[in-house]
């Protein structure tokens, strides 16, 4: 039967018995429960690939890339290796998932707090409000052992760089441009001062994944403050 003729039959006076309901109401109720099966079965498929995600994440997080298996991630998160592998081809998949995912909530957190920070006063705000951020993210475990610590080791020095350089350079950049425009940073210097501040930071995030002491958010964020003022 097709679903035009179905609809054509919705105000046939043929009583709607268990077999005329399904053809003669205004929705037939087949085609709502597919509907219906269809949104709750993508939406369990997306709770479940959360799930795995933020198990994997717990586990990186403790035993780092290497010592981590699949069943461990699958125990965690109280599935089968069957659902697991729906989702994701192997572990480097939703570890390189996992890492894609940190970067872009931090860089959506940093850009947000470098726009609500902007002032006409103080041309500097709304960078220092950006790396003050990052670094905030640099201090967290996660952050550090998926991002930073196993991340170059996983995708390779070349695709970490890349793939980081992609994301954290062109924001640098829009700083440094940013003081260029107020005159305050030579023109001809924004693409090289935006790859030496840019690699400063991620010095900085190495050296608080590796606990170096005196090495704090607070205490990077302030000598920061002062190399960024004193380019020209």
């Amino acid at each position: 039967m097709s679903v035009k003729w179905a609809k054509g039959l919705r105000k046939s006076p043929v009583p709607c018995y268990t077999y005329s309901r399904y053809v003669c109401l205004a929705t037939p109720f087949f085609i709502r429960s597919g509907v219906d099966m269809a949104r709750r079965s993508k939406a369990d498929a997306e709770k479940t690939r959360l799930d795995i995600l933020r198990a994997a994440a717990d586990v990186f997080t403790e035993h780092g890339f290497v010592d981590t298996t699949v069943s461990m991630i699958v125990e965690k998160a109280g599935i089968t290796k069957g659902a697991l592998f729906h989702h994701f081809k192997t572990k480097e998949e939703v570890f390189e998932t996992l890492w894609e995912s940190l970067q872009s909530q931090m860089d959506s957190e940093a850009r947000a707090a470098a726009n609500a920070a902007r002032s006409l006063k103080d041309p500097y705000a709304a960078f220092l409000a950006g790396c003050r951020t990052y670094l905030k993210w640099a201090a967290r475990p996660d952050y550090q052992q998926i991002v930073l610590i196993d991340g170059p080791s996983v995708l390779g020095l070349v695709g970490w760089y890349e793939a980081d350089n992609d994301l954290g350079r062109q924001n640098v950049q829009a700083g440094i441009r940013y003081l260029a425009k107020k005159g305050i940073v030579a023109k001809h210097r924004v693409p090289a001062l935006s790859i030496l501040v840019h690699n400063g930071l991620n010095g900085a995030g190495f050296a608080l994944a590796r606990g170096e002491t005196g090495i704090t958010p607070d205490s990077v964020l302030d000598a920061f403050e002062a190399v960024l003022k004193s380019l020209r």
